[in-house]
């Protein structure tokens, strides 16, 4: 439980690259979860590990993209990295 607060926490860093991307600070991640817009991401990492098939390598992100907050999780499978947009309300795998 420790490792996914911590993942969810490094997940929204104040990295400003994401931040120029759309992607959430820690706080409105935080206040995200809180208002419902999104499922927290250690409630969805079992989903994603499923669905993907591999190993969530860290950090994932909370973002907003076109009004819709998505999660962008990198997954680690056969030594190739994939990037998964997660919709954060349902868990949908948006795109692979």
């Amino acid at each position: 439980m420790l490792g996914m607060t911590l993942l969810f926490a490094g997940a929204t860093g104040p990295d400003g690259n994401a931040r120029a991307a759309g992607c959430l600070s820690s706080g409105e991640a935080r206040a995200a979860v809180q208002s419902g817009q999104a499922i927290s991401l250690s409630q969805m990492l079992g989903r994603i590990r499923s669905a993907a098939g591999g190993e969530i390598v860290p950090p994932p992100q909370l973002c907003n993209q076109g009004g819709r907050l998505v999660y962008i999780v990198n997954v680690l499978s056969g030594g190739k990295v994939t990037k998964l947009t997660v919709d954060a309300r349902s868990g949908s795998i948006l795109s692979r």
